[in-house]
């Protein structure tokens, strides 16, 4: 048996999983030489979550961060995470942008493409294997590892078996919520081993806490080899520790051969490095064990938090993942990664924010559905499939074969603010926020999101008030902590604290406040605003419409004076990564639209107002 080989996935999948993906390329280049003379058998630093990233919060362009780390990592193979047919985006693409992407990002410095697909048909992943043998990279076919009453070790070798079949170099075990028991670790790399001769690739989470142990079978029953990440960004949902790794097999027949103190080096750098990060970690990057149920992927989790945090929502966290599991099985079981995660986890959100199962259904379920993803592992619940697209035409084919070719019509439409094929490409992952980032890019007016520092934080009284503290009531004392709040101007406020452990809601209704322009104090009961800081109107009647989760509008269907029917679909918004729908409250006129293309909105406001008949 020959060493045992690492991949290191600090400057991907270690902050995609704990920080929400965040962190700037300008962190990553000064560790960079020490990384490079690691002798990793790769580096993971591109795909995933972090290209979208770039272009929606940090405002930087994802090429350039390739470019970049390509140079300052001369001796590495640079792995990126490509998620098939979807590419790096939330659809399927025609082949001839799957080549071209693929083509595009080895030229900028990828040379390991670990290929995957949600739905784990292989249909999915052909082209992109394909795109990656004509440019003489190495390709990962990857199997995305779940559990359900329909996969099971057989599902998984003969899946292996097709991706050996389609020209893969090695084949990926894909663990992406900690679910791998060591045991079955053990089982299925020894099945495939048997049945295909390529190295075998393992990729675990360690949320559920035994990835540890799952890479150690894997490695002791043929696996070649194990992704792991810095500790500084490691474990919980993230990775197995590198530097724990790398002990636990020195002195044995698995030597990495890789030098701990080097190692340390570079933890010691990203340790400082992630403070910077603080406002971007949650409670729910530990390890939690309820992954074994809700199988939310370890790179999604804190961004699910982030997103709920940014809703006023975080305290409904353990209802949407109560709901997830429900939610997975109604669309039959797909594994729970991009984009299948973020399908299953907004409707989860909607289904929990709205009080009623799929009252509201998003754009994305309702193609799942219809089999624009790709075939469901098992079948789907049909009063479900029935709510979201009535008798509506499954397909049954691979779905990109109904794809004209595009790239041309992308070249064409994104002829006024792209400067080349990456941003070409750039537009095609994401053409409303891609649109607008290269128009700020091209103005000179790209602005990354503010890093708060503790210190502003705590200082700035005018903006922030402390959520955690001790109140002293007739001599004893009590821990309150504040987990989330209704909407800021209800005149009845709910609020959501721990009492000494205890959740508890708490009603606040405002009887007088501070005048923030003149300083003084206004007396008598508040009276709640008319209008939203926004100055859109707050709902007032029946007729008004109004979405369930923050997000922004990107398209509204329907003009002042147009009958509607309750339930028609008048707006499309984005939240979460994900199109939902927004459908008419009451049948009647449209008498006044206060949302237009690109308006970012809130729960607490009528988007759109219909007289009823």
């Amino acid at each position: 048996m020959s060493k045992i080989h690492i991949t290191e996935l600090v400057l991907r999948d270690g902050h995609q999983s704990l920080i929400a993906t965040r962190m700037r390329t300008e962190d990553m280049l000064p560790i960079c030489p020490q990384l490079d003379a690691v002798g990793f058998w790769s580096l993971e630093a591109w795909g995933g979550a972090t290209f979208d990233a770039c272009v929606r919060f940090l405002k930087e362009d994802p090429w350039q961060r390739l470019r970049k780390l390509r140079k300052a990592l001369p001796n590495s193979q640079i792995n990126m995470l490509l998620r098939g047919q979807n590419l790096l985006g939330y659809r399927h693409y025609s082949d001839d942008v799957v080549h071209a992407f693929v083509k595009q990002a080895a030229n900028a410095g990828v040379d390991v493409f670990r290929i995957f697909d949600a739905m784990n048909d292989t249909r999915n992943i052909r082209e992109a294997i394909k795109a990656v043998k004509n440019v003489k990279k190495h390709a990962i076919g990857t199997l995305s590892y779940t559990t359900s009453p329909v996969h099971d070790i057989a599902y998984f070798v003969s899946m292996a078996k097709e991706l050996q079949q389609m020209g893969a170099d090695s084949i990926g075990i894909k663990d992406m919520a900690g679910i791998l028991a060591p045991h079955i670790a053990g089982d299925l790399v020894k099945a495939i081993k048997s049945e295909v001769d390529l190295p075998i690739h393992v990729h675990s989470h360690a949320t559920s806490g035994f990835a540890n142990i799952s890479l150690m079978k894997a490695v002791e029953n043929g696996a070649s080899v194990i992704d792991t990440c810095n500790s500084s960004f490691g474990d919980g949902a993230s990775h197995p520790s590198t530097e724990s790794m790398v002990a636990a097999f020195k002195g044995t027949e698995y030597d990495t051969g890789i030098d701990l103190v080097k190692l340390q080096e570079i933890t010691a750098y990203f340790k400082e490095v992630r403070q910077k990060y603080w406002q971007y970690e949650s409670a729910f990057t530990g390890v939690d064990t309820r992954v074994l149920v809700n199988q939310v992927p370890g790179g999604m989790i804190s961004n699910l938090s982030n997103q709920l945090k940014e809703q006023g929502a975080l305290d409904k966290m353990d209802a949407v993942l109560a709901e997830i599991p429900r939610v997975r099985e109604d669309l039959g079981f797909p594994p729970l990664v991009t984009p299948t995660s973020q399908i299953v986890g907004t409707q989860a959100v909607l289904n929990v924010m709205t009080g009623a199962r799929y009252k509201s259904i998003t754009n994305e379920v309702k193609n799942y559905f219809l089999g624009q993803y790709g075939k469901a592992p098992t079948a789907v619940n049909e009063e479900v499939k029935q709510l979201a697209v009535g008798d509506g035409e499954v397909i049954t084919c691979r779905p990109a074969d109904l794809l004209e070719p595009e790239m041309a019509k992308l070249q064409a439409e994104a002829e006024r603010i792209a400067q080349n094929d990456e941003d070409v490409l750039t537009y095609a992952m994401f053409p409303d926020i891609g649109q607008t980032f290269l128009q700020e890019r091209n103005a000179g007016l790209l602005k990354p999101e503010v890093l708060m520092t503790k210190e502003a934080v705590n200082t700035s009284a005018a903006r922030y008030a402390p959520n955690e503290f001790k109140v002293t009531l007739h001599g004893e004392t009590f821990h309150i902590k504040l987990t989330g709040s209704g909407h800021a101007g209800e005149e009845q406020r709910p609020f959501y604290v721990s009492v000494d452990g205890i959740a508890e809601e708490v009603i606040v209704e405002t009887l007088s406040e501070i005048e923030v322009s003149g300083g003084g104090k206004a007396s008598g009961k508040k009276k709640v605003a008319s209008v939203t800081s926004s100055g859109r109107p707050r709902p007032n009647h029946a007729g008004c419409v109004t979405t369930a989760m923050p997000g922004t509008i990107v398209a509204v269907k329907v003009n002042v004076g147009d009958k509607v029917k309750a339930g028609d679909g008048v707006l499309v918004i984005e939240a979460m990564k994900m199109e939902n729908e927004i459908q008419a409250s009451k049948t009647g006129t449209v008498v006044a639209i206060h949302v237009a293309k690109g308006d970012n909105v809130t729960p607490d406001e009528s988007l759109l107002e219909i007289q009823p008949d």
